[in-house]
């Protein structure tokens, strides 16, 4: 079934609009795979904020050049679709996998990040990123260490002096009993 010239330049600037806001793109084989599976992929992938849509080669190619991202060679052939992946790229890719591995459907074919084409085990390995959340709870461990350390260091002299007291106060009650 042929595209008029109108929806060609409308799924343009669909594709455009999604690689612009996409921090990875994970393109898949969908050949096997039902709508109602694809619809679940969708909404297990949303809550991740990756967007899943079966893409025109030909366009989305186009789209790609247009947009600064490298031609990867041999990924766009065949049925194709691709997941666009937003800020968490761990969380995006792995929801991804997780899900192919459950289905058995299914299979990464490649990605792009930034401006480099990844292989299928490359892209695959994108899910073993620690996701946004790791990431900030390490920064906040790294920053908060030298603080905590600086705060004992600072209360260490307070703390014996205040144990040297104690057991000062405790000879001195034990010499008046006796």
């Amino acid at each position: 079934m042929a595209i008029s010239r109108a929806k060609k330049a409308e799924l343009l600037e669909h594709y455009k609009e999604l690689i612009n806001n996409s921090s990875a793109l994970v393109f898949t084989n969908y050949l096997g795979a039902n709508v109602s599976q694809l619809q679940s992929l969708r909404v297990k992938l949303k809550e991740t904020g990756t967007t899943y849509a079966i893409v025109k080669n030909s366009i989305f190619a186009l789209a790609l050049e247009q947009c600064g991202k490298p031609q990867p060679d041999g990924l766009l052939e065949g049925p194709n679709a691709v997941a666009f992946v937003g800020d968490d790229i761990g969380k995006g890719v792995s929801a991804l996998r997780d899900w192919i591995k459950s289905e058995r459907i299914l299979e990464i074919k490649g990605a792009i990040l930034e401006s480099s084409v990844l292989d299928a085990s490359a892209a695959e390995a994108l899910a073993d990123l620690p996701t946004r959340e790791q990431v900030l709870a390490q920064i906040l461990g790294a920053i908060s260490a030298p603080a905590g350390n600086l705060v004992r260091m600072i209360g260490a002299p307070s703390a014996s002096l205040v144990r040297v007291l104690n057991a000062y106060v405790e000879k001195r009650k034990e010499t008046e009993a006796a």
